[in-house]
């Protein structure tokens, strides 16, 4: 009893930290709807740290440009482009949207005159003669369906919810300031909270981790550029009216494995069924989106990306659904960094094994 055996002092020091990391996951648990903006800020000022830094070596006239000016040219830079994005896509989108809705008969039409007949001579579907039935059921039970309305938000609910998604909004940018004004300090400081006999170690895993997923999430930005050009070039050979929104959400979408495919699929094939009118124009855009996925998986992301980053599709999908489920947009946010420091992890925990 008086000689413990090593492991159980090295489990017994290790507990604190075990303690103070459970409760650091659990305060994040209970502040995530208030982190979203610190959080979205964090990664911002993480990507463009880099390019912070470059600036603040440079000189104007005889004067260095200083940490404070680099940041705000960075952060005027990066305002600016989303104006023009929100000014380019704004009237793109509305425009496109009513005349989308505008084709909406003719695919209704589409369906009663072509898809209805084709299932019922196909599969022996009749949804012609179920219409009626359908029809009758809704008015016997309209006044049960009515009832689902008291489930909806108050108008002052919304009114609220669309208040604080502005001022987390405008949020973003002030905190995004001090974050990459201060991004020296800050690192500096949570390093000196390190035990000086974990710092080592610590730093080293870190470091590690930042290459991790500075490769990842910079490579992944430079991908979505290249999609969304490949996407919406390609869609506008094929003669889709609704190119260049289809392509961007299929492009911007790729950062989650396939997710980007499907929803453009899915969206190509509806404007593209309300421009045509037919299963044979739907056939380009299909290709557009084979090649895309093809040229996507077996060139543009292993070339930018790089197989050494080691994120597996798969886990990429499966930390944000699990991230998101847990923490809602916050855990979203979390959920590359927190499976990038998993990988790291698992691989010094191989090396302590073997």
């Amino acid at each position: 009893m008086l000689n413990e055996p090593p492991t159980s002092a090295t489990a017994t020091r290790w507990l604190p930290y075990l303690a103070v990391g459970a409760a650091g996951a659990y305060l994040v648990y209970l502040l995530a709807p208030i982190l979203a903006p610190f959080l979205l800020a964090a990664a911002l000022a993480y990507l463009f740290d880099p390019l912070v830094d470059r600036l603040e070596g440079r000189k104007l006239g005889k004067r260095r440009l200083g940490r404070t000016l680099g940041t705000v040219v960075v952060l005027l830079g990066l305002v600016l482009i989303f104006v023009l994005l929100a000014l380019i896509l704004a009237p793109l989108v509305q425009a496109e949207t009513r005349l989308l809705m505008q084709q909406i008969p003719k695919v209704l039409e589409w369906g009663g005159q072509t898809l209805l007949p084709w299932l019922t001579s196909t599969f022996g579907i009749d949804l012609m003669q179920d219409k009626e039935q359908v029809l009758t059921w809704l008015k016997q039970h309209v006044a049960e369906l009515s009832q689902l309305t008291r489930y909806l938000p108050k108008l002052t609910d919304g009114g609220l919810a669309i208040l604080g998604f502005i001022a987390n909004l405008l949020l973003v940018p002030v905190v995004l300031f001090y974050l990459l004004r201060d991004w020296d300090h800050i690192m500096a400081n949570l390093a000196d909270w390190i035990p000086d006999r974990l710092k080592p170690k610590t730093l080293t895993i870190a470091r590690e981790i930042d290459a991790v997923l500075s490769e990842f999430v910079r490579g992944q930005v430079l991908v979505i550029l290249v999609m969304c050009v490949f996407y919406s070039g390609a869609l506008w050979l094929v003669g889709l009216d609704y190119a260049l929104a289809v392509g961007l959400i299929s492009g911007i979408l790729v950062f989650v494995p396939y997710l980007g495919v499907v929803v453009g699929v899915l969206l190509g094939s509806l404007a593209g069924l309300a421009q045509f009118g037919s299963l044979a124009g739907l056939l380009p855009i299909w290709g557009v989106f084979l090649i895309g996925q093809l040229l996507e998986g077996m060139a543009v992301t292993p070339w930018l990306v790089g197989e050494r980053v080691g994120l597996h599709p798969v886990a990429v999908i499966f930390a944000l659904m699990a991230f998101g489920q847990l923490f809602g947009f916050v855990g979203i946010l979390v959920a590359i960094p927190a499976a990038a420091a998993s990988l790291v992890a698992l691989r010094h925990l191989k090396a302590q094994l073997d």
